[in-house]
């Protein structure tokens, strides 16, 4: 299932479907070392207990970036030849708050990505699934991580969607 031969993995699906765990096995099976960059932000006591729960299931050894913003910069700094960015739908939401180009931010990414040789795992949501949301800004973001999916996913290698915990192969090597 994981293929070795990818080099840009899109891992999707809705919230609690179980993508960072899969991500994370699949970046394990590569036997390379490993560079997570992390996007959540701890704005609230919540937030902050999910992130030290996402660090506690981490496995050692592994580079930690931190970084909400700047993650074409924290790309190319990172140490692991296998990269885990987590989440992309949480780097959206930032760039949204900070008044930033979502979809320009990730073509410098993917541009980021074209310098190194490394493997990059991408974590994202699926939240175009549900009903119309209420309020423009909300809809704005819909919209624009919609977008971000279907650019990642047309430049990726593979794209798996996971269900129920269950990952269903949407595009292979």
């Amino acid at each position: 299932m994981f293929y070795r031969g990818a080099r840009l993995i899109l891992v999707t699906g809705g919230a609690r479907a179980g993508k960072s765990a899969f991500a994370q096995e699949w970046a394990q099976a590569l036997g390379q070392p490993v560079s997570f960059i992390a996007t959540a932000q701890p704005q609230d006591e919540e937030m902050r207990q999910r992130i030290e729960q996402h660090r506690a299931e981490r496995p050692p050894g592994w580079e930690t970036l931190e970084e909400p913003l700047e993650v074409p910069q924290a790309l190319l700094r990172a140490g692991g030849r296998v990269v885990l960015l987590d989440c992309l739908t949480l780097w959206v939401a930032n760039l949204m708050e900070a008044g930033r180009e979502v979809l320009l931010e990730l073509e410098h990414l993917l541009a980021a990505f074209a310098e190194t040789d490394k493997t990059l795992l991408v974590v994202t949501n699926e939240v175009g699934m549900g009903i119309v949301p209420d309020n423009a800004l909300a809809r704005r973001y819909r919209d624009l991580l919609g977008a971000a999916n279907r650019r990642l996913a047309e430049a990726a290698d593979a794209v798996y969607l996971l269900v129920a915990g269950i990952p269903v192969k949407i595009k292979s090597p």
